[in-house]
């Protein structure tokens, strides 16, 4: 996280124009019965194999978060990738969100600084995908790359499944990953969910500005409506609600009402009655980040009850995880050692991801999760920066 800057790809909400906002939005947002944008729907790259459970009914998942760092990627935040698939072995791996900063001048040095943490799992063939978060931009006044010109990056390797941007449809590849059952054919069992979250708050709404407000972005009124719409449009299909797990880069209000125990709350005593009441398990270690507004995703999640884990980063030494209201809500730490972490000597003790265990269980995917941290892998904690040299590029990479 930094301070607000002034770019943003989102839509502009400038002073006059909130009232053109529902004039704007595509008509997925308009109506429950119009038809939606094209479904994203994330395929595996050309030399990717099918996302299935395995013949024993499991599939995991890995969520990186905050890899953020240029193209001198320290050399730590590949070792903690490469550690964790090889001891986890998973199916599918998720960087959500802020996997570049600043720092890249060029085309040349963002490619180079993707690279340095794709990588890990193109060499290893395994399926991956990002979603986008506040600082990926950062590098654009420099480097000329913006979110849909990343997104044409990350596409071009074998192993990638993010979708292309959906017409009228707010963010960066808003993507469904559908993972295939191990026991009946032609049958969807699960579903993760990719949303862009945003970068920052435009500087007005209505010609009132937001000082004194959060500054960070919240998911739009048409990505709700799209997952809305998805989502119903899955169980129509298959005639049963799809279990799935939502990634997001900006943590949801929610995620702070669950950790306190209320909405106003803020004493020890509200933090061990949200502990208790939701089952939280984990660190936190700052204050959590959303936008000013309240996106009505977790509201939306509520009703169509198939979604059952919202996990984020953004905070990166906040790690816990609780049930709020039958929904997980959880974090995963900041996995990049080029980004801030703790203070002093501690800095780098939450480095880490996040592990995701599905079981099969007739319609129905249990879940469990669990954090893997750097300091049990035998990486180096000490509090300084450890740059690297980039990664060489395939030829593909090059090229484009």
């Amino acid at each position: 996280m930094s301070d607000r800057l002034p770019l943003s790809r989102r839509t502009v909400l400038t002073a006059g124009a909130l009232g053109a906002v529902s004039a704007a939005l595509p008509a997925v947002a308009a109506s429950a019965g119009t038809t939606p944008p094209a479904t994203p729907s994330g395929r595996p790259g050309p030399k990717a194999r099918e996302l299935r459970f395995r013949p024993d009914g499991t599939f995991k998942v890995v969520q990186f978060n905050d890899t953020q760092d240029d193209e001198l990627t320290d050399r730590r935040t590949v070792e903690l990738i490469e550690k964790v698939l090889d001891q986890e072995k998973p199916d599918f791996v998720v960087i959500n969100g802020d996997v570049i900063s600043g720092g890249c001048a060029s085309r040349l040095e963002v490619k180079q600084a993707i690279n340095n943490v794709v990588w890990p799992m193109e060499s290893r063939r395994i399926p991956w995908a990002v979603t986008y978060g506040n600082h990926d931009e950062d590098s654009l006044p420099e480097s000329g790359v913006d979110e849909a010109g990343m997104l044409k990056i990350y596409r071009s390797y074998d192993y990638n499944v993010n979708a292309d941007n959906a017409a009228g449809l707010t963010g960066t590849s808003n993507t469904i990953v559908s993972i295939a059952s191990s026991a009946k054919k032609n049958r969807d069992a699960f579903a993760l969910w990719l949303i862009d979250s945003g970068r920052y708050a435009p500087g007005a709404i209505n010609g009132q500005n937001f000082d004194g407000y959060p500054t960070w972005d919240w998911i739009r009124m048409d990505q709700v409506a799209w997952y809305r719409e998805q989502s119903q449009q899955l169980e129509k299909r298959l005639g049963r609600k799809v279990p799935g797990l939502m990634f997001i880069h900006i943590a949801l209000w929610e995620h702070r009402f669950m950790w306190w125990g209320g909405v106003d709350t803020r004493t020890a005593a509200d933090a061990a009655r949200g502990k208790a009441r939701h089952g939280i398990v984990g660190e936190r270690n700052e204050d959590e980040c959303p936008g000013p507004i309240n996106s009505g995703m977790y509201n939306a999640i509520l009703e169509r009850g198939d979604v059952k884990g919202v996990f984020v980063g953004h905070d990166h030494v906040n790690d816990y995880v609780g049930d709020y209201y039958g929904v997980m809500l959880g974090y995963a730490p900041g996995t990049g050692f080029g980004a801030y972490g703790l203070d002093g000597a501690e800095r780098n003790r939450l480095r880490g991801g996040r592990v995701f265990e599905l079981t099969e269980n007739g319609d129905d995917v249990s879940i469990k999760t669990r954090v893997v941290y750097a300091r049990d892998l035998g990486i180096d904690l000490t509090a300084n920066d450890q740059p690297m040299e980039p990664l060489p590029l395939a030829p593909k990479q090059e090229r484009i």
